[in-house]
């Protein structure tokens, strides 16, 4: 729990995208780190390619790009939902994407 007692939100997003070339990978890295990074509450921010050496029966691997953000509550969270700059990645990036999954958790 954070200093608040109010428990952190993990908010992990898998993107597959369309076109999994190496290119559009690194675009949607870059467009993740444009808009995604430095949001108020953000405790971490991370974004990269599947780990393709981690191929074992139980790992899932469809998906090319994962983020991972941890947020110091859910409050912080929303208000990140609701930002231009969140809006402005959806609107350029999800056009890009043949699936997204997200997963929230209170942690």
């Amino acid at each position: 729990m954070t200093s608040s007692d109010q428990p952190a939100l993990a908010h992990l997003v898998y993107f597959t995208l369309k076109d999994p070339t190496p290119e559009s990978c690194e675009n949607l890295i870059a467009a993740c780190r444009k808009y995604l990074t430095d949001h108020p509450g953000t405790i971490h921010f991370g974004v990269g390619p599947r780990a393709e050496a981690y191929a074992r029966p139980i790992n899932d691997i469809q998906f090319d790009i994962a983020l991972v953000l941890l947020f110091a509550n859910q409050a912080d969270h929303d208000r990140y939902q609701e930002s231009q700059r969140h809006q402005q990645f959806l609107s350029e990036q999800l056009d890009h994407c043949a699936q997204v999954r997200v997963f929230d958790a209170l942690i």
